[in-house]
């Protein structure tokens, strides 16, 4: 199993669930306020919140909170300015890894997930020392119920995504970052809310990664999914599936 959007599905089963869902929504609801802070109340008007507000229906977000978590960001009543960082460095086995933020303090994020890299023997490394090994692309994703292969490709190319990699689970449907919005709302017409419109990195090797280092990796990434200026984890890794089952 390869890292990047499947490594969600790893992580579902394991630990505490009602932790993880706990803090999944902490997440969105962080996203949710940005988003309506910096571009208004009104999905219509402001893509990003309209993207936030997607990923949260398909996380099953209380509808009262996503509105309370909106009206917070958009009434100016809070006042707390938060920003995207993007931080990057190495893992076991010369992995690499992007790990996304928003922060409204980073003398305390940096500190906490350098912190984990160096306690799972990681290397957090400067602004763009890894990320020259992916993409930056637009990512909207479905379940594999919404249709076949052939049809998801047939809207998702007429929508105007470069690529779609589906699987028994979900569609992935990749475009450039300045198409995200456009793509995503033209997609949705024909298939409904996707399960999330974001961005992503996505890597462009993968690197094979053994028993030892596949266990202490996984550890690495589940502490920085567990931050909670943490909003997304990406890497390269490459897992076979016969480890991480005799990991789990």
């Amino acid at each position: 199993m390869a890292g990047h959007s499947k490594f969600k599905n790893i992580m579902h089963r394991k630990g505490a669930q009602d932790k993880k869902r706990a803090k999944v929504f902490t997440k969105l609801i962080r996203e949710l306020t940005v988003a309506a802070q910096s571009g208004g109340p009104d999905p219509d008007s402001n893509p990003r919140l309209r993207s936030a507000i997607a990923t949260s229906k398909a996380q099953n977000l209380p509808k009262d909170t996503m509105e309370r978590a909106i009206k917070k960001g958009s009434s100016g009543d809070d006042m707390t300015n938060y920003e995207q960082v993007r931080y990057e460095g190495y893992g076991p086995a010369g992995v690499a890894i992007v790990v996304e933020a928003l922060t409204d303090n980073r003398n305390r994020t940096a500190p906490e997930i350098r912190s984990a890299f160096n306690k799972y023997n990681g290397n957090l490394g400067e602004t763009n020392s890894v990320s020259f090994q992916f993409d930056h692309l637009g990512y909207i994703t479905y379940p594999a119920s919404v249709g076949s292969a052939d049809q998801v490709l047939e809207h998702a190319i007429e929508a105007g995504a470069e690529d779609v990699e589906s699987s028994e689970d979900t569609h992935e449907i990749y475009c450039q970052p300045e198409d995200l919005h456009a793509v995503s709302g033209d997609v949705t017409k024909h298939l409904g809310d996707p399960s999330s419109a974001k961005f992503t990195w996505k890597p462009q090797n993968l690197i094979a990664v053994d028993e030892k280092n596949a266990e202490t990796l996984l550890k690495l990434i589940d502490a920085l999914e567990d931050l909670d200026d943490v909003q997304d984890v990406y890497s390269n890794f490459d897992i076979a599936d016969e480890i991480l089952e005799k990991l789990n």
